[in-house]
């Protein structure tokens, strides 16, 4: 596993392709609560490119907004929901268009209620994740070697992934389906940062 970790912006000059995986670390659930601490990047090469924001040092990062901003690039997430409303809220940006490979999986793996990063990894790929840091200290000072491990596995096997996924979707007929689900979640997001995290607004009562 190879990553590279950068303080509050990634580089100018760093060269991703046009479908890059995306993932965050905060430091909790609540948005409006838990600030964001690092955001994680992969195109699908077998590296993955980390961005650390120290606690009080700002959210600037112009060449990574404009990444993920970008309406040529597809984002690929897992949990889009998430992530989409902690870039907006910290970074100010709609990362789109999007590709979220649990929405994908609650599509077409409707044989199972388990629809986490590591079973499918497990699964689809072969692949052992570990989830042993996922609620550790993402706002410390110093990371270990270990969380770091673990958030660029985050991003790691997104693009192999949605492969696996979009066969599937194409199989059960829900590839449309899908994607009318993954425009729809900037506006999902919007509506948690705006208070309705809880609300489903389209129930009869």
């Amino acid at each position: 596993m190879v990553y590279r970790l950068h303080e509050g912006d990634i580089p100018g000059d760093l060269s991703l392709g046009q479908v890059i995986a995306v993932d965050t670390e905060t430091m909790g659930l609540s948005t409006s609560r838990d600030r964001l601490c690092l955001v994680q990047l992969s195109d699908g090469n077998g590296q993955a490119h980390l961005v650390r924001f120290p606690a009080g040092g700002g959210y600037e990062a112009p060449n990574l907004k404009a990444l993920l901003a970008d309406p040529g690039r597809l984002k690929l997430f897992h949990f889009a929901r998430f992530d989409l409303a902690a870039i907006k809220a910290y970074l100010g940006i709609d990362a789109a268009p999007v590709y979220c490979t649990k929405i994908a999986s609650r599509l077409v793996r409707t044989y199972t209620d388990r629809h986490g990063l590591k079973e499918l990894c497990r699964e689809l790929l072969g692949v052992d994740v570990s989830k042993q840091e996922q609620s550790s200290d993402w706002g410390s000072a110093d990371l270990s070697d270990s969380q770091l491990r673990y958030a660029a596995a985050d991003v790691l096997y997104l693009h192999r992934l949605r492969e696996r996924l979009d066969i599937m979707l194409a199989r059960e007929g829900r590839a449309d389906l899908a994607q009318r689900c993954f425009e729809f979640l900037p506006t999902r997001a919007a509506l948690d940062l705006s208070g309705w995290a809880e609300t489903d607004i389209f129930a009869h009562s």
